[in-house]
């Protein structure tokens, strides 16, 4: 029978630590939430190799007392709750008295203090959970915390971590969140020794956002706000035309803590029921602020998942919210955000007072992606027509580019399954050692279309095409058809590169997490149609596409690739590339409810009839329906 022991406090430690401090990305957060839980007005964060061997974190907060330093690394010592009654309302992000022992015990530590009145500072180490040095230093009031040789004792933790440029997105996706949650505090982040991001702490969220994120997405955004039943909603949310393919730009904080919540992404998702297309994603920033009693912040300890004593409520006021904000338009407003005033509970005591830290000016974004395209002229090239037809704008063509005129002009042969689907060659076999063999039987030949037979009848909804094929009626959703005649072409034209020159290359602005998927599976994405490179800050520059997309749908096409990345849905494997050329068709098709003439009709008909083996679109949907002269004379009654 295994006895039970007791475990050390070294290995207690490291268990405890586990759960806290999972990869650099969670040092950064706990001593972020630190500096800003001390009043800091100023944060610097700096990393090298990704945070594995070097994390710095400067700011200039109340800082910590000589005679507080040792406490600071025990296990469940903290400044911000003294009872069991604080839980019920906790106001400071951290709470816990885990994270600098968590730190500490699996990495090598250095502080460098000065509390406010005190005349010098202190310099303190810790390595491994044991103190190596405390002496006095000269030094600004505030903190600097320096984590070195992170896993350095626990080597099995380091397989877990990814590359150094991985890791180094998650951190800077951490610092992004933070610094969008605390708009009145100026963030800095300083990566592999180059300034990557400043905010100006104005506490204008609007303005975070747009130093964080770029113009472009900041200029997609409407503001939104709601309150009611104890609970007050406010920031933004995207644009019905700004909608984005995954959930990856939608940011949830209550009372400035950034939360995980599956009902605050409901809530946005019913606020914009018919107001987006199926499967887009609105995105948010959204700060949620009501009575700490009515949350429990202690579920996890990274304070990341939380639960409500009354879902329904946010849920409301996050559906209120947005619903508001989208029946108000575009009206401009400027959001000021300051730090929270609540009247629910005490305030802490007086925190030390803030410097003043001029507003430096934003960095110059250089690059921004547009949608502005070159003024159409007869010299000007056209944008590529898809392999049947393209989808009109909501402008008319000129008239010379009507496809009647085209087609009329000159006729085109109607192209058989053999023709675009060719034969695979046959090898003959060799004749050593080989018995005699005899011929095989031929396949038998498809069938070829029979001119005669057909008949247009026309359009319904502008969506179905009707036509009479061989005593049958046809109805062929033209975008289905379209969209699985596009994807065999490409995947035949896979292992030619078919792809076009932009004329104007398309610079795509992501997400932290996105862009690394992007840049470490750049070939794959290559190897499909376009050219994409690294343009830095963020952006990629697509210089090629295929041939059968257009340049306005380059940019959604990239975010969504990127966004499948991100999620971690799709192989990305070289010989599993179906799953773009999905994607290239179906923004290269026609679209249901777009115009198409008769001529285009008759033409798109002929070609999908002459190739039998396409009857579904490469998502499944049936492209046609085929119903008899007797199915219908008996819905009439005939027969």
């Amino acid at each position: 029978m295994p006895r039970i022991n007791v475990l050390s406090k070294q290995l207690a430690e490291l268990i405890a630590a586990g759960e806290v401090v999972e990869r650099p990305a969670s040092v950064v957060k706990e001593l972020l939430e630190n500096s800003i839980d001390a009043g800091a007005s100023s944060v610097t964060v700096e990393i090298k190799n990704g945070g594995i061997s070097y994390i710095r974190i400067t700011d200039d907060g109340c800082g910590i007392g000589r005679d507080d330093i040792r406490n600071a690394f025990v296990s469940h010592a903290t400044s911000k709750i003294a009872e069991p009654e604080d839980l019920n309302s906790i106001f400071t992000l951290g709470f816990r008295g885990e994270a600098l022992a968590s730190v500490s015990a699996v990495a090598r530590v250095e502080v460098m203090t000065r509390a406010d009145g005190e005349q010098s500072g202190t310099h303190y180490i810790i390595e491994n959970g044991e103190e190596k040095l405390l002496d006095d230093a000269g030094c600004p009031k505030g903190t600097t915390m320096i984590v070195r040789d992170l896993f350095y004792k626990t080597p099995a933790r380091m397989k877990f971590l990814k590359k150094d440029v991985t890791e180094a997105n998650a951190v800077a996706a951490v610092v992004d969140r933070i610094a969008l949650s605390h708009p009145e505090v100026s963030f800095r982040f300083i990566r592999e020794g180059k300034q990557t991001l400043i905010t100006s702490g104005s506490g204008e969220l609007l303005g975070c956002i747009r130093e964080i994120f770029g113009k472009e997405f900041a200029s997609g955004l409407i503001p939104a706000c709601h309150e009611g039943n104890g609970v007050k909603v406010s920031g933004y949310i995207s644009k019905p035309t700004a909608s984005r393919p995954n959930r990856n730009m939608q940011f949830f904080f209550i009372n400035n803590r950034l939360i995980k919540t599956a009902t605050g992404s409901a809530a946005l998702s019913e606020g914009y029921k018919n107001s987006i297309m199926v499967g887009k994603f609105p995105a948010c920033v959204l700060n949620i602020e009501l009575d700490p009693s009515l949350v429990d912040v202690n579920v996890h300890p990274a304070k990341t998942e939380v639960r409500f004593s009354d879902e329904r409520m946010i849920f409301s006021a996050i559906f209120y919210a947005c619903k508001g904000a989208l029946a108000a338009g575009d009206t401009p407003k400027q959001m000021h955000h300051s730090a929270p005033k609540v009247d629910y509970y005490k305030a802490p005591e007086k925190r030390a007072e803030q410097l003043h830290i001029p507003v430096q000016p934003k960095p110059q974004e250089f690059f921004v992606r547009t949608s502005v395209q070159p003024q159409r002229s007869e010299s000007t090239v056209i944008q590529p027509r898809a392999a049947v037809f393209s989808s009109p704008k909501n402008e008319p063509a000129p008239e010379p580019e009507k496809l009647e005129d085209i087609l009329l002009s000159s006729p085109t042969k109607i192209q058989t399954a053999e023709e675009i689907i060719p034969e695979p060659v046959k090898v003959e076999p060799t004749a050593i050692n080989e018995p005699n063999v005899t011929e095989e039987p031929k396949a038998p030949e498809k069938p070829a279309f029979d001119e005669d037979e057909f008949s247009l009848v026309g359009e319904a909804f502008k969506t179905y095409i009707m036509c009479e094929y061989k005593g049958k009626l046809i109805v062929i959703d033209k975008h289905a058809a379209h969209e699985r005649i596009i994807y065999e072409q490409l995947k035949r034209d896979s292992g030619e590169r078919s792809a076009q020159l932009l004329l104007m290359p398309v610079t795509v602005t992501l997400s932290k997490e996105e862009y690394a998927a992007v840049i470490d599976n750049i070939e794959l994405i290559n190897s499909s149609g376009f050219e994409v490179e690294d343009f830095g800050s963020g952006c990629v520059i697509v210089r090629e596409c295929p041939m059968e997309l257009s340049a306005d749908d380059v940019a959604a096409v990239i975010e969504e690739i990127a966004g499948r990345f991100v999620d971690k849905r799709q192989d990305v494997s070289f010989e599993k590339l179906d799953w773009i050329f999905h994607s290239v068709a179906c923004r290269s098709a026609i679209k249901a409810g777009n115009f198409t003439s008769r001529l285009e009709m008759e033409r798109f008909a002929k070609q999908l009839l002459s190739m039998p083996d396409i009857r579904y679109c490469p998502h499944g949907r049936p492209v046609m329906i085929e119903i008899t002269q007797r199915e219908l004379e008996k819905n009439f009654g005939r027969v």
